[in-house]
Parts: C-alpha cells; structure tokens; sequence
C-alpha cells in the first residue's frame, strides 16, 4: 500500500496532539504578530501628540500613514513569493530584523519626511508578519482546533495588544514622548528576532518541497509515529513543486482572493484606516488628550473580548456565519457611534463597533488563511492582506478628506456601507473550514 509522502504529512500534522514544538511555535508566532498590529495602534494613539508638539501636520501624519501602509503593502505581497517557494522560517527572520532596525531608526527622524521614509522601510518588513502567522500557525495547527489555535494566536498577538499598547502610550507617552516609544518598539521586536532562531520549518511546505525525509524527522521530534507498516511513502507530482504561487492563485483561486481582499480592505479600513483618527475624533468632542486616550482605552478593550469569543465561536458555529453576522453588526453600531448623543453613549457604541469589526476581521483572516494550497498559502493570504492594506493607504487620507468636507456623519456611513459589502464578500471566500483538513479545502498541486 502506498501514501503519497505530503499526503501523510498533512494527515499526520491534522491529527496530532499538541507539543512542546507545537506551543514554541505559537508563542514566538503570537510574539511577532504583537509587533504587527502594535505598529499601527501607537501610531494612531500618537497622533494628537505628534500634532500638539507640532512635529507635523494633519496632511504630513496623514502621508506618513500612507508611507506606512505602502510599505507593509510591499512586504504583504512580496513575502508569499519567497515564502512559498524558499520556507517559512527565512523570511519570518528576516521581517522582525527589518522592522526593528528601521522603527528605532524612526525614533531619530528629523522631520515627517524622513519618518515616512523609515516607517515605509519597517512596514515592508512588519508587512510580511501578518500572512506568514496566519499560514505558518494553520500548518502546524490540528484540524479540530485550528481555528481556536488561530484565534488564541490572535487573543494574545492581535487583541491584547490593542489595550497594552495604548496603556503604555498612557503611562509614558509625556515622559519619553513618541519619539520613545518607537526606539521601545523597535529594541522589542530585535529581542523577538533573536528567539526565532529556534523556530522549526513548517512540516507541510517541507513535504511539498522535495525535503520529506527532513519533514518525517521534525513530525518523529514532535512524537508523531510514522506510517503503520505495509505502508510506503511515495513522492508525487506536489512533492516537488516547483509553480508559480502567485500564478497557481490567479489561475485557481481567483474569486477567493478576491473575496478576502474585499473583507481585508473593510476590516483594515476600519481597524487602521478608522483607528488611526479615532482618538482626533474623540479629542473633538472636546475631552482632552489624556482624556482621548483613556476613551480609546476602554473601547479597545472590546477586542480581547471579541478575540476570547471567538476561540469559542469559530468552532461551534463555523467561520461564515461569525464572519457576516459580525461585519454587519459592525457597521450597524458605527451609524451608532457618530449618533451618540453623550460621553456614555459614544463609548458604550464604539465597544461594540470594535468588538464585531475585531470579530469579522479575524475570523475572515482566519478563514482565508485555510483556502490556499500549501503551496500557495502565504502567497494568497498575502495578496488579499496587501490589497487590504494598499486599500487602507487611501482610506487614512480620504477619511480625513470626507471629514473636512461633508463630516464626521459621512465618515461613518461610508464605514457602515463598507462593513456591510464586506459581509457579502465572505460567502465567496470558500467552502466552510470548520473541522476540515487544509489539504481538503486546497489540495497541494505541482
């Protein structure tokens, strides 16, 4: 009886129990995409700041938002080329050196220009974080759990970094200013670095890639049993893949990559685009900066608890449903969030503004991560994620445009029709991913 070799390797890696193996790769995953979702939440909390000492001007932090966003549009779309032909632990090395180097160098910039210039250099490295988690986790991730790993790799990287992160702005934004927070950041993302050495290659692209006896290895490390006896281990077309993956994703998965991008444009449109004038919006309604940043605190809060809900809800009810259900409840309360007639009201809309835009937008991420191929996994998530994320370096500007000339009233209708495009564009992502094994939902091709 023969088994192809990337046939046993994923069926292998699908059952698995959990590991040591398994939780450092989740940890230093989770370590590095807290640096990713950081990189645009100090950001935006900074602004007001930024503005006050007059360092730049609205137009200026508005271009080095969009500096920014390009760069991490670069590294998004340009990670899944390498990726996806040369392995997953290279390039995962090399973004966090990127980053680091080129955010302490923002520390030191002597004007908007040169901060726009630094931040494009950090985001093209921070860019490629955010694909390669989501693919790189998936693989390692066994079938009945791979969405509740997903969304506790997000619980600790992507949600809890949005209040922490805006605590530490709080607590030493006026004793090192924003020029400090940057170097912190940046010497934080070096220390990730320097532990990744430790990270194995992903067993799936290993068996894809002509090096199966390297992945049978790492599976026996993990304690995972090789093939029962009688059973031989046989390389096929996929076990030597030498595609295109951006070609295998326009030739073969077309709808679904743009089905994700239309959701990664809403989700990050909102969470950086909206998120990154948030607190001047706040601040306008004539609470002082302090003030503005305890505001943005509590209805950030909403996104640990919609990430801990979602470890839950992935599993029971599927990726689908949250996903649409959530993007529409979305934009339902940011219609509320600009109506609110009060301080209580204001806040009480923006929790659950975050906490269902925080819902669709991961639980979409997590879904289009699991409907590409092994082979053409992080080129797929990427692509959608730099489209999302090149979307977004428009919309940093344009909100800013929308305000001045029609108001804050037309910002957020603007938000809610997006938010409710986006629910559509879920169902087109592809089949349903509760409980399926990746190979299932995308076979490997040669």
């Amino acid at each position: 009886m023969a088994q192809s070799i990337e046939s046993f390797v994923g069926s292998s890696m699908d059952e698995a129990k959990l590991t040591p193996i398994h939780y450092r790769v989740f940890g230093l995953i989770a370590a590095g995409y807290f640096f990713d979702v950081s990189n645009y939440i100090v950001f935006g909390v900074m602004v007001p700041d930024m503005l006050q000492t007059h360092f730049a001007t609205k137009a200026q932090i508005a271009g080095v938002g969009f500096a920014t966003l390009m760069g991490l549009f670069v590294g998004a779309v340009g990670q899944g080329q390498f990726t996806d032909r040369f392995g997953r632990k290279a390039v995962y090395q090399f973004n966090l050196l990127l980053f680091g180097a080129f955010t302490i160098a923002s520390a030191f910039a002597p004007n908007y220009f040169w901060l726009s210039i630094f931040r494009f250099i950090a985001g093209i490295g921070i860019g490629a974080e955010q694909p390669l988690c989501f693919a790189y986790a998936g693989e390692y991730a066994p079938k009945r759990i791979r969405g509740r790993v997903l969304a506790g790799i997000q619980l600790i990287g992507g949600a809890f970094v949005w209040p922490l992160s805006t605590l530490f702005v709080l607590f030493f934004l006026h004793r090192i200013h924003w020029e400090g927070i940057w170097f912190v950041y940046g010497v934080g993302a070096l220390i990730v670095f320097v532990l990744r050495f430790s990270l194995p290659e992903s067993p799936r692209w290993l068996a894809t890639h002509g090096q199966g006896e390297r992945a049978l290895a790492l599976l026996a490390r993990m304690g995972i049993a090789g093939p029962a006896p009688g059973v031989a281990l046989v390389e096929d077309r996929a076990s030597h893949t030498r595609s295109d993956p951006f070609g295998v994703v326009f030739r073969q998965y077309p709808d679904r990559v743009i089905a994700a991008s239309v959701c990664f444009v809403a989700f990050f449109g909102v969470a950086i685009g909206l998120g990154a004038w948030l607190p001047n919006i706040i601040a306008q309604r004539g609470l002082t900066i302090t003030k503005t940043i305890e505001f943005t605190l509590w209805i950030q809060i909403a996104y640990p608890c919609a990430s801990i809900f979602m470890m839950f809800a992935l599993e029971r009810y599927g990726r689908k449903p949250v996903a649409i259900i959530s993007f529409v409840l979305a934009g339902l309360f940011a219609v509320g969030f600009v109506q609110a007639p009060n301080s209580l009201w204001l806040l009480i809309a923006g929790f659950w503004m975050a906490f269902f835009t925080q819902l669709a937008g991961n639980a979409s991420q997590i879904f289009a991560s699991e409907v590409f191929p092994t082979n053409a996994r992080a080129s797929g998530f990427g692509i959608a994620s730099g489209i999302g994320r090149l979307a977004t370096a428009f919309i940093i500007p344009a909100i800013l445009w929308i305000q001045n000339g029609f108001g804050v009233n037309a910002v957020f209708a603007c938000v809610a029709i997006l938010l409710v495009v986006a629910a559509f564009s879920v169902t087109r992502i592809g089949p349903e991913a509760r409980g399926q094994a990746l190979d299932v939902l995308a076979p490997p091709t040669g």
